[in-house]
């Protein structure tokens, strides 16, 4: 997993989310209060639900996150996390410890480079399936 993890706050704009993400080259952000995870905005986030409804690039990011998030524990299988990241048909997903503290990010070329095979083919499969 990748333990440098950024955090926006949900009264941030989507701007400053925007750049952020341009920035950091990534295509969403973990949305914190603190440590404590809240949300997930993606650049998808910020085009389908704030641009493509005309709101401003003043919007907070609060208005357009999405507030239900997947995420998997830091003492997880990788097994587990594989199989559960291919049911989502996600790419990355949070690392949470069992104090429900943000601690990093596991994506797919996590998998690629673990030298898990099994797992990184049955996750490849389950992200590639047709939706």
């Amino acid at each position: 997993m990748n333990t440098d993890v950024f955090l926006t706050a949900p009264h941030r704009t989507i701007r400053e989310a925007a750049e952020t993400m341009q920035r950091m080259d990534v295509g969403s952000l973990p949305v914190g209060d603190g440590d404590r995870l809240v949300g997930m905005v993606t650049d998808r986030d910020i085009a389908i639900r704030a641009v493509a409804r005309g709101m401003s690039a003043d919007t907070p990011v609060r208005e357009v996150m999405t507030e239900r998030i997947r995420y998997c524990f830091d003492d997880d299988e990788l097994d587990d996390v594989a199989r559960n990241m291919a049911d989502l048909q996600v790419r990355r997903l949070p690392v949470i410890n069992r104090e429900k503290r943000l601690v990093g990010f596991v994506s797919l070329s996590d998998f690629a480079y673990s030298g898990d095979d099994h797992s990184s083919e049955e996750l490849l499969k389950g992200v590639a399936r047709p939706h």
